[in-house]
C-alpha cells in the first residue's frame, strides 16, 4: 500500500518515444521498427520491475523460484538473445497469468503456478514469455503507441494529478498489458516450443495447458491484469498448432526421452496459497479488515474496493469520487502529513488535530487546480485527508472529487474515516488462506470419487477438476497424485 511516484517513468518513456529507429529482430533477422536501444529496453524493464512488485506483491516460495530461475537461465542461454540477463518473479495474486516486460523480466502469478500440473507445462509457458522478449514484441508494440495514450492510462482523466493513486492506473503499467497481435502470439508459441524442447521438456504439455484455459473460460480481466485468454488467441486452435510444432521439434532432435516431471512439480507446490489471501486484507459487509496491520475501516455500500500492497482504493460506480488508504511516512505525524500534501501539490484550506477512536489524527481539507485532459478546461479537485498515528505507524486516508461534487460525497468520506480503528478481534486477525494440498489417490476410480474421498464438497468438484486439468469422470489409479485445497480460512 505504499504510495509511489511515476514521473521518472513517464519522463523515461517520453524520451524513448521521441526518435524512431529500426533494428534487426534477433529471431527473424529482419528489420524491425523500434524506438529504443537494447540498453534503453533493459533500463525500462528495471524501471517497471519494482512497480509491478509494488502493485501485486511478491510471493515467497524459495524452492519454486529457484527452479524457475535455474530453468529460465538455462533456457535463456539457448534462446535468440543468450547474452541478455533474465529476471524471474512470482507475483502474489490469484489471477491466472504470466507475462513479460522489456529487458528480460518474466512474471508468473501464483494463480497460474497453482494450475500447472507438471514442470513441462510451466517450462512451455516460460518459453512462450521468453519468446516475447527475444522477438522484442513488447518493444515493437510500445513503439507504435501514441504518447498521448501514455498520459491517459487508467481512465482517471478527471484526476490526472492523482494518477499514482488510481487502482492500477499507472501510465507505464498500462503499456505492459498491450494485446499482442496474432502473429506475435504465434511466433511466441513457436519459440516456446523450440526453447522448451531444446532443454529437454515435452512441449506437448504446453499445448495441453490451453485446454485448461479454454475450460476455465478466463476471458474477462481480473485484478488489473488481463488473463491469458484475454491477451491470447483461441486456445483450441493453438492446441493443435502447438502439438504439431512440438512433435516436429522432438523428431528433429537427437533425444528419445522428454521430461514432464508431474510428481516433482506437484510436490513443489504443495502448501502454496490458493485464491485470495485474507491476511493481506479482506472485506465483509462493507468493512475492510487488514489482519497483518491489525486495522479496519468501513466504506459506503455499493462502492468498489480494490486492495493491493501499495494501497486500498474505494470508488462509486459513477467514478466521480475516490477514496485512497495507504501508508504515510515521516518523523512525526504532522510532518508525514505535510510531506504528502507537498508531494501532491495540494493547497491546504483548513487543518485540525483530532482523535478518532482514541487514535491521534491530523486532518486537512485541501484543493488543487488541474486541467481536464479531455476538454483542456481548468477544474478544482477537493480533498479531505486524515492522517492517523497508530502506535507510531502512520496511515493516510484521502477522499477526493471535483469541487462541484465534493459536498455530496463529504459525509461518506467522513463516515469511513471516522470508522477507522485498531483491529483487536482475534477471530478476524487469526485468518488463514486456502492452500494447495497434494494427496495420493487411495484406490482406482474416477477423479470425482477420489475428490469425494478427500472431503471435497459437491459444489467444488468442478473447480478441483479444473485445478487438476482433468474431467470428473477421468480415471485415476491408486498412488496417483492429485491437487486438493485445504480450507483453513475463518
Amino acid at each position: 500500500m505504499k504510495a509511489f511516484r511515476i514521473e521518472k517513468l513517464v519522463i523515461l518513456l517520453t524520451v524513448l518515444l521521441i526518435l524512431p529507429s529500426c533494428a534487426t529482430n534477433p529471431v527473424t533477422g529482419k528489420r524491425q521498427f523500434v524506438m529504443m536501444s537494447e540498453r534503453q529496453e533493459i533500463q525500462m524493464g528495471a524501471e517497471y520491475d519494482p512497480q509491478i512488485i509494488g502493485v501485486f506483491g511478491e510471493y515467497e516460495h524459495e524452492a519454486l523460484l529457484a527452479f524457475i530461475e535455474e530453468k529460465g537461465t538455462e533456457m535463456g542461454k539457448i534462446s535468440h538473445r543468450p547474452d541478455l540477463e533474465y529476471h524471474f518473479r512470482i507475483l502474489d495474486t490469484p489471477v491466472v497469468n504470466a507475462f513479460a516486460v522489456p529487458g528480460g523480466y518474466i512474471y508468473f502469478t501464483r494463480g497460474i503456478l497453482a494450475h500447472f500440473n507438471s514442470e513441462a507445462e510451466l517450462i512451455g509457458v516460460l518459453g512462450h514469455e521468453m519468446g516475447h522478449i527475444t522477438a522484442r514484441h513488447s518493444v515493437s508494440r510500445q513503439s507504435r503507441q501514441q504518447l498521448a495514450q501514455l498520459l491517459l492510462a487508467g481512465g482517471m482523466i478527471a484526476f490526472e494529478e492523482f494518477r499514482e493513486y488510481g487502482a492500477y492506473a499507472m501510465a507505464g503499467m498500462q503499456l505492459l498489458f498491450l494485446k499482442y497481435s496474432r502473429d506475435d502470439e504465434r511466433e511466441s508459441d513457436a519459440l516456446g516450443v523450440e526453447y522448451a524442447t531444446k532443454i529437454g521438456y515435452d512441449s506437448e504439455k504446453f499445448a495441453q495447458f490451453f485446454s485448461l484455459l479454454e475450460s476455465m473460460e478466463l476471458a474477462s480481466e481480473q485484478a488489473g491484469v488481463p488473463t491469458l485468454l484475454s491477451t491470447h488467441p483461441n486456445p483450441g486452435d493453438r492446441f493443435n498448432t502447438v502439438t504439431r510444432m512440438s512433435r516436429e521439434w522432438k523428431d528433429s532432435l537427437d533425444r528419445t526421452e522428454w521430461k514432464v516431471n508431474r510428481e516433482s512439480y506437484l510436490e513443489m507446490i504443495d502448501g502454496m496459497v490458493y485464491g485470495e489471501d485474507p491476511r493481506q486484507g479482506y472485506v465483509e459487509e462493507n468493512t475492510f479488515y487488514h489482519p497483518e496491520e491489525e486495522i479496519y475501516f468501513s466504506f459506503p455500500s455499493g462502492w468498489k474496493l480494490e486492495n493491493s500492497p501499495l494501497q486500498v482504493t474505494v470508488s462509486p460506480e459513477d467514478g466521480e469520487a475516490l477514496m485512497i488508504f495507504t501508508f504515510s511516512d515521516g518523523p512525526t505525524l504532522e510532518e508525514a502529513a505535510r510531506k504528502t500534501l507537498r508531494r501532491l501539490d495540494l493547497e491546504v484550506e483548513e487543518e485540525m488535530e483530532k482523535s478518532v477512536n482514541g487514535i491521534p489524527v491530523f486532518a486537512t481539507h485541501s484543493t488543487q487546480i488541474s486541467q481536464n485532459q479531455q476538454t483542456g478546461e481548468e477544474q478544482t479537485i477537493s480533498v479531505l485527508s486524515y492522517f492517523y498515528d497508530v502506535s507510531g505507524t502512520y496511515y493516510e486516508f484521502h477522499g477526493l472529487s471535483l469541487q462541484q461534487h465534493f459536498e455530496s460525497y463529504l459525509p461518506r468520506f467522513e463516515e469511513s474515516m471516522n470508522h477507522f480503528d485498531k483491529l483487536t478481534d482475534r477471530a478476524r486477525i487469526d485468518v488463514s488462506p486456502q492452500r494447495i494440498r497434494i494427496r495420493e489417490v487411495a484406490r482406482d476410480g474416477t477423479l470425482a470419487e477420489a475428490l469425494r474421498h478427500f472431503g471435497v464438497r459437491e459444489g467444488e468438484l468442478q473447480e478441483y477438476a479444473f485445478l487438476n486439468n482433468m474431467g470428473l469422470n477421468d480415471r485415476v489409479e491408486a498412488g496417483d497424485l492429485i491437487k486438493t485445497v485445504t480450507d483453513d480460512t475463518r
